[in-house]
């Protein structure tokens, strides 16, 4: 039993207008969305469309930064998202001039006669400032322009987050201004690929099945990118490489918190002083939240599956399936957790309406397939949520050789009158059914011990008859209860009938 898992557990969503909301009060979008504002035509900036450095003191003061270096990055950075993200618009002095390139900078984010990172070395002016069609989305746009403005800044964050620091390349500016990218010890795409592991290790981390959400300190965030799973004791090599890791990570998380995604608390500086950034792990007793503590926001768990989700990563989010057929909903929920397959199935519920409902559940659940029996158990689950109203398309099946064991259950649990006995066969093919759809769904082991035990111990005889029964699963059913039944001639009896069961060719390989 082996069908396809989704890769990621389904995560639960706030609402559009939530996150919207949540975007709109991220500080370096609200900072951007100020800045656009206060542009005008006088608003000069430099060849790369960065504010120059004369403007620089009136941005920061319209922000409330502080006036001093650190304001005025602060108020270039957001800036930056404006450019970025169509808040505003600079008309390209090319228009006018017949220069191919305009002055602006190349694709690799710097002009070759400025510093990286500088504010706008010359002060001539590079291009009109207009304001961009997206300032006006911000406010009368739907919740869902509001998070397309976003996630172009969640973009542009990421790429400040993985860009190499100014002081990595200091030394490789030559007289004219230029840098020797080719001696820089930056890959673009190695740095992408390690943020996006992070990321998606705190996604699995805030979204897995008994996750509360709390924050993760950030040594183990950065131990489960190097050290190996089958490490041991780690040695003074692999810790170097997490202490490392913890500093990328420490100057990475201040760069994208603004933008909304994390809520970081950042590694006390008071330990690079103690200790050197060499010995930047902590000990046994010491207060891990002194080396860093982050977790992913509401909005920041949208966006990163927003981006898992442009990769190709299948990253599933309760509701999904809400305006599906029962087909895909019983299909797509074969795997969620007990809570998550509950909220979705109440949700497509909410959405398709009780007429009709149970008769579409059912006619899903059918199928000898390998999800066949969890398509079944979480039909029942999903009638159980219908109520009252799905008796009588539960009562239509009965006679039913694959739903009519189901169906006298869910009766019989509502107390109704007139419910047919089983037939033997009935009970034993839904004996089988039951263990198959929990293997599938590889739940509790002690649970999965005490339904097998269960199962076989309501019959005399048990595996002496579920030899015969005419399941696909029945063979591996009773290899599985040979494996967990604790009684040893119990499972033995279980291993014979399963060999007997593959013998008389009753169950697929």
């Amino acid at each position: 039993m082996s069908a396809e898992r989704p890769t990621l557990p389904p995560v639960r969503l706030h609402s559009e207008a939530e996150l919207a909301r949540d975007a709109l009060a991220a500080p370096l979008l609200a900072r951007a969305a100020r800045l656009a504002r206060w542009a005008g035509p006088d608003t000069r900036v430099g060849a790369g469309g960065e504010l120059v450095d004369a403007q620089l003191p009136a941005a920061a003061e319209l922000l409330g930064l502080t006036p001093d270096e650190d304001g005025a990055a602060e108020a270039s950075e957001a800036w930056r998202l404006a450019v970025d993200t169509g808040l505003v618009d600079i008309e390209d002095p090319a228009d006018e001039t017949g220069d191919p390139d305009g002055g602006f900078a190349g694709a690799d984010g710097f002009d070759e006669d400025d510093e990286p990172g500088a504010g706008g070395g010359g002060e001539e002016p590079a291009g009109t400032v207009t304001p961009g069609e997206n300032l006006a989305l911000l406010t009368g746009g739907s919740p869902a322009d509001v998070l397309a403005i976003w996630l172009d800044g969640l973009e542009a964050a990421y790429a400040d987050a993985t860009a190499p620091a100014f002081d990595d390349f200091a030394d490789l500016i030559g007289e004219d201004g230029s840098v020797d990218f080719d001696a820089l010890d930056w890959d673009p795409e190695t740095e992408t690929e390690f943020l996006d592991g992070v990321l998606g290790n705190l996604y699995l981390l805030t979204v897995g099945e008994g996750a509360d959400g709390a924050p993760v300190p950030l040594p183990a965030l950065a131990a489960s990118m190097i050290v190996p799973d089958d490490m041991g004791e780690p040695t003074d090599d692999v810790l170097e490489q997490v202490s490392d890791a913890m500093m990328r990570l420490d100057d990475q998380f201040r760069v994208l918190e603004p933008i909304g995604i994390v809520e970081y608390q950042p590694v006390d500086e008071a330990l690079l002083v103690e200790e050197g950034e060499d010995a930047l792990s902590p000990g046994d007793e010491e207060d891990v939240t002194r080396y860093g503590m982050v977790r992913l926001t509401p909005l920041g768990l949208y966006g990163i599956r927003a981006r898992m989700l442009d990769a190709g990563v299948d990253a599933p989010a309760i509701g999904d399936l809400a305006d599906k057929g029962a087909d895909a909903l019983l299909g797509g929920v074969a795997h969620y957790p007990e809570a998550a397959a509950r909220a979705e199935i109440q949700l497509w519920l909410t959405r398709r309406g009780p007429d009709g409902a149970a008769a579409e559940l059912l006619d899903a659940a059918r199928g000898t397939d390998e999800l066949g029996p969890l398509r079944r158990l979480h039909c029942q689950q999903a009638l159980a949520l219908v109520g009252a109203e799905a008796e009588p398309a539960v009562r239509a099946v009965l006679d039913d050789p694959e739903l009519g064991g189901l169906a006298r259950v869910w009766l019989a649990e509502r107390g109704a009158e007139g419910v047919p006995a089983p037939s033997e066969a009935m009970i034993f093919w839904l004996a089988i059914d039951t263990i198959a759809a929990q293997l599938e769904a590889a739940g509790d082991l002690e649970e999965l011990q005490g339904l097998v035990e269960g199962l076989s111990g309501q019959h005399s005889g048990f595996f002496e008859e579920a030899w015969r029964v005419d399941h696909p699963a029945t063979a591996d059913v009773l290899e599985a209860m040979g494996r967990l039944h604790s009684d040893k001639k119990q499972a033995k009896d279980a291993r014979k009938a399963a060999f007997k069961a593959r013998s008389r060719g009753g169950s697929a390989d």
